[in-house]
């Protein structure tokens, strides 16, 4: 069918029809690209506010199936330009490879991360409480009210520094490894103590 269109065709034009039929596939497999990602983006963050589910976990999801669509289609237009299908599979997985080493070696992060998400689902603790993470149950150690809760740290405001605004950053795996003791809300006040009608200074 090819053959036949450039036959018909004038010469000045026959030189730009094989310009014209590579660059249309590579068009649309960008829009195609471009709107599946828009689809994809409007579902999660629709799927989002009907579950109530929280920030840290929908930014992480869009930008997750993103690039993955961009680098499906990646693939896509290099096959179209005739880049081979060994070359683009050895470079897949020497990528994959080198990423799996950098996931070990990040194995800390990871852990950081699925802690998040238990903290975001299970909710160990939230934005206002008063925390005191503990070594062993009478053994004291970070305290303070949690202000911030990201992918990799909690951070507390420290109630043992000697000045306000000092932060602690938590690591969200150290929250299951340690035994916490939480105050909803922030940290209860304590009731005055009644003067002791027995101290002769108390007596007027």
């Amino acid at each position: 069918m090819h053959s036949s269109i450039s036959t018909r065709l004038p010469d000045w034009a026959q030189e730009w029809l094989g310009s014209i039929m590579l660059l249309g596939p590579i068009l649309l497999i960008v829009f195609v690209a471009w709107l599946l990602q828009r689809t994809i983006r409007s579902v999660i963050l629709k799927a989002g506010e009907l579950y109530d589910l929280p920030r840290h976990l929908i930014r992480p999801a869009v930008l997750f199936m993103r690039w993955a669509i961009y680098l499906s289609a990646a693939l896509l237009i290099l096959g179209r330009l005739g880049v081979s299908g060994t070359v683009l599979w050895t470079a897949f997985t020497g990528f994959a490879a080198v990423a799996a080493v950098a996931f070990f070696a990040a194995w800390s992060v990871l852990s950081n991360l699925f802690c998040a998400i238990l903290i975001f689902t299970a909710r160990p603790l939230r934005l206002g409480d008063h925390i005191e993470l503990l070594d062993s149950a009478d053994k004291p150690g970070a305290r303070g009210e949690v202000v911030d809760i990201n992918l990799l740290y909690v951070t507390l405001e420290d109630a043992t520094a000697s000045q306000p605004g000092v932060l602690l950053q938590i690591p969200n795996a150290l929250v299951f490894q340690k035994v916490i003791r939480r105050w909803k809300g922030g940290l209860p006040r304590l009731p005055v103590r009644e003067q002791d009608t027995a101290d002769p200074a108390s007596v007027e």
